[in-house]
């Protein structure tokens, strides 16, 4: 996939994911985790186990993991060009084009949140992340003219794509439809991991794709799983908030770390697919928790092109645990859902500041 994160972004996101692995493991023991790490999606991924399931070593078990991730980087990578999107990609027919239950189901699942957002996560959008310098096609940074926009959102849009199950198939609309599941499919690992884990047999873990998270089960000690969200700040790595998890997942986008600057405007990496451009609203990251690491990765990016007011006002009428940071001047203010409260109270769970 083009799971495409520069070299300081890979460096950010080792570090923080250090610093959840610090958070998670908490006081225990070191030594009563089995820790399982690798690579995939152009980052790192990383399990912690309380214990392994019966049977298995943690090299047999990381071989089963690799050998799912691959699975699914056979079907939906956008960086191997024998995947079956990259040939979906390449292909200039707007005729039904056959694919794997498995991938058709993810852009089914990701065409229903552009449904319900009105557009606002659109898997089709890469064309113009590249435009912006974002993409993989790296170039200096330049504002584009409004002429070349409007040509490059000619041929983005999910309404352009077609998904159908039955036989499993992808049709464009257009013939340069071009598709990246991206904003999805680190979350779409982490549930396939856990996934993997759950019909082992293993009961309490914590998987982790790129930041992206699924806990289950509690830590040695009874205890949950504690979890950082990050301190939306381009200049410094510090904790906003621990939360801790108990059976979810949970995901985070932000706007702070892939930006330009030029004559003093700041360039955003989350591109509105409706006006093909960088967002421009205050808010900095959100944070969602669901049942699902996929959907919870899916409508993070949605609420964060959305903003502060949008994303906070649909997250509720869908009922969706979810936390935004927003930028106040030189400061931050968060909110929250009603979910998201209810989720931490119900469970046992908070949200503290790092010192609590």
């Amino acid at each position: 996939m083009r799971w495409s994160l520069s070299a300081p972004i890979r460096v950010w996101t080792c570090l923080l994911m250090l610093l959840a692995v610090l958070l998670a493991s908490g006081c225990s023991d070191p030594d009563t985790l089995v820790e399982i790490h690798g690579s995939t999606m152009g980052t790192t991924y990383s399990i912690k186990l309380v214990e392994l399931p019966l049977s298995l070593t943690a090299d047999t078990l990381k071989a089963q993991l690799d050998a799912r991730l691959d699975a699914v980087n056979g079907l939906m990578s956008t960086y191997r060009p024998d995947s079956e999107l990259s040939r979906f990609n390449a292909s200039r027919s707007t005729d039904w084009f056959p694919v794997d239950p498995e991938l058709a189901d993810l852009v089914a699942r990701a065409q229903s949140i552009s449904a319900l957002s009105d557009g606002a996560f659109d898997i089709t959008v890469g064309p113009l992340v590249n435009l912006w310098g974002f993409g993989p096609d790296a170039h200096p940074f330049r504002v584009p003219d409004p002429q070349t926009i409007e040509k490059v959102r000619a041929r983005v849009g999910h309404d352009k794509l077609d998904v159908r199950d039955q036989p499993p198939a992808l049709r464009k609309h257009h013939p340069e439809l071009y598709v990246d599941l991206s904003a999805i499919a680190k979350g779409y690992g982490v549930d396939q991991l856990a996934d993997l884990l759950d019909r082992l047999g293993a009961t309490a873990y914590l998987a982790e794709i790129g930041g992206e998270l699924m806990a289950r089960g509690n830590k040695p000690g009874g205890q949950p799983w504690r979890i950082a969200i990050e301190r939306p700040d381009a200049t410094s790595r510090t904790v906003y908030r621990i939360v801790t998890l108990e059976d979810d997942a949970m995901a985070t986008s932000g706007d702070y770390r892939n930006f330009y600057e030029k004559d003093g405007q700041i360039y955003s990496h989350t591109i509105d697919p409706g006006t093909g451009r960088p967002v421009a609203h205050a808010l900095a990251s959100v944070t969602v928790i669901t049942e699902n690491c996929a959907t919870a990765d899916a409508l993070a990016t949605t609420f964060l092109v959305l903003g502060p007011e949008r994303g906070l006002a649909l997250a509720e009428s869908l009922g969706i645990g979810a936390f935004f940071v927003s930028r106040v001047g030189d400061d931050y203010a968060h909110s929250a859902t009603t979910a998201f409260e209810a989720s931490v109270s119900e469970k046992g769970l908070r949200v503290s500041h790092l010192e609590d």
